[in-house]
């Protein structure tokens, strides 16, 4: 029998709570059932309700009071810079320079980059993230084992080759030429391959040239259901440095629209320094934000404007941005947005917060009927959470008076501790050191 039975608290969401929690956004049950049938979600709702209905014999998995939520996402990651996570810079500029570049030329060896990938992927389970939008390298090998490591694990992940072919070291450049020949190879062997899809990955504008930038617009519009990704506003000096290298175009944005690369499936990273228009720009044509509140933080690089995305109707998910973010966790994360946030003099109430690391990133890369969430038919990606994973977090926790507290203080005092278990289809595929399943 393939029907299996997981019980515990449960919570999930069908819209976006915004700024005032609404009640119909979300799902939450003190004791639920989540029921996972050939590697998709049967049901989730009330224990009470569900368990009577229950096939004989049925498997039920006990976690307790732990709370299950559907697989964190993540829109914005490098796995290479995983060797360097936690590395100084002045700004974006320095930190690539100094520490960025030197550690991507390892990866064109196809044995090295497999290492990292599983380092990588390890991260990412014990840290209850299930699904990412990663950035490789400029080498097409780094990008064949990523692939490879994602695919012997199951697991939905969206990745691709960088493009850069200017302004970056010689051993990191390829030519316009080059760039789209392997990314259409790429894209050919790996997209839709199983659970995994291909980017198209300019680094930033100012290390593509023109005819590089043309070359990924023609692949944009060859392959409409690819992704395409990148970083935008995210420093002031990287956009002047865009204004010296494209000054006929009206702005950082208007470059990756004048050739091609905004539309639907386009995630651009960052979107810290973006006026009115260039906001009603990306929301108008489908593209989304991607904040990276770590990141933004540990390099200087400025506030993401919460308040004016929402105005313009600009979607936007969360992202770690691993490695100019300091951490795999999605729960410190959200505790930094929540931070910059704060200093905007803005709110992100804390079932917002989740819901922008689930379903609100699953709609931003267009896959809210397949993950994000605990609707039926929904690919069984999960988490439990163990609400007492530390002293201090288990006493925060027994003071808490409403489910928003708690989750405030999960995202304040969380971190990789708290997530007990990841399942991936239905499948433990990490828990956390010391824990034995149980059935009952």
């Amino acid at each position: 029998m393939s029907l299996q039975a997981h019980r515990g608290a449960l919570l999930h969401f069908s819209g976006d709570p915004g700024d005032h929690d609404d009640a119909g956004s979300y799902h939450h049950h003190e004791d639920g059932l989540l029921l996972v049938e050939d590697g998709r979600v049967a049901a989730a709702g009330s224990a009470a309700e569900l368990l009577p209905a229950l096939p004989d014999g049925t498997p039920i998995v006990d976690h307790g009071t732990d709370l299950l939520l559907p697989g964190l996402i993540d829109t914005h990651i490098h796995f290479p810079q995983t060797e360097v996570i936690g590395s100084a810079g002045r700004d974006l500029l320095d930190w690539l320079e100094h520490y960025i570049f030197a550690v991507e030329a390892r990866f064109g060896d196809y044995a090295y980059a497999s290492e990292v990938a599983e380092v990588f992927l390890d991260e990412l389970l014990r840290n209850g993230t299930t699904t990412a939008l990663v950035f490789c390298t400029v080498h097409k090998a780094s990008v064949e084992a990523f692939f490879a490591a994602a695919e012997r694990r199951g697991l939905r992940m969206i990745a691709g080759k960088v493009l850069m072919d200017r302004n970056c070291p010689a051993n990191l450049r390829d030519t316009a030429e080059d760039g789209e020949r392997e990314t259409r190879e790429l894209i050919e062997t790996w997209h839709g391959r199983g659970r995994l899809a291909v980017a198209i990955t300019p680094r930033f504008a100012p290390t593509s040239t023109p005819a590089q930038l043309a070359a990924a617009g023609r692949l944009a519009r060859e392959y409409h259901d690819t992704y395409i990704h990148s970083h935008l506003a995210e420093n002031l000096g990287e956009i002047a440095w865009v204004r010296e290298l494209f000054p006929e175009r009206r702005s950082y944005l208007d470059v990756y629209d004048h050739y091609g690369l905004l539309r639907e499936r386009a995630v651009y990273a960052h979107c810290i320094h973006l006026d009115s228009v260039d906001r009603r720009r990306m929301a108008d044509c489908g593209a989304c934000a991607a904040h990276a509140p770590t990141s933004n933080l540990y390099l200087g690089s400025g506030l993401f404007d919460f308040a004016a995305s929402d105005e313009a109707g600009l979607r936007f998910g969360v992202a770690t941005d691993v490695g100019g973010g300091t951490s795999f966790s999605m729960l410190r994360t959200l505790g930094e947005a929540y931070k910059v946030a704060q200093l905007r003099g803005q709110r992100l109430t804390p079932l917002r917060a989740f819901y922008l690391a689930t379903l609100g990133n699953a709609r931003v890369l267009q896959l809210q009927n397949r993950i994000g969430s605990f609707a039926a038919g929904c690919e069984a990606d999960f988490i439990a959470i163990d609400w007492q994973a530390t002293p201090l977090l288990a006493r925060r926790i027994a003071g808490c008076r409403s489910l928003s507290e708690k989750l405030l203080v999960l995202m304040t005092l969380g971190d990789e501790r708290a997530v007990r278990r990841t399942y991936i289809g239905g499948t433990e595929a990490a828990a956390r050191a010391g824990q034995d399943g149980g059935t009952a």
